[in-house]
């Protein structure tokens, strides 16, 4: 068991790593207290003010302090 810290809107959240996908990432944020919906669209913040959709079924490969953003999907702002 290999256990990975990410951060998701501000929240810590410790998931089972090295590798999931990003309805895993978003049930495991819920579990453990965020307040976000599954159906939300999930982003992971990348360097240089990017950032990448992750779909639910897409695979992501966690690394400690990787930080995710999850917003429902008719946030258009």
């Amino acid at each position: 068991l290999h256990l990975v810290d990410i951060v998701v809107n501000k929240h810590q959240v410790r998931i089972q790593g090295p590798r999931t996908t990003g309805l895993q990432i978003k049930e495991a944020a819920i579990a453990q207290g965020v307040k976000i919906q599954i159906s939300f669209q999930l982003s992971e913040k990348l360097s240089d003010h990017k950032t990448k959709v992750i779909g639910n079924t897409d695979p992501v490969a966690l690394h400690e302090g990787a930080v995710f953003v999850a917003v429902a999907d008719d946030d258009n702002s």
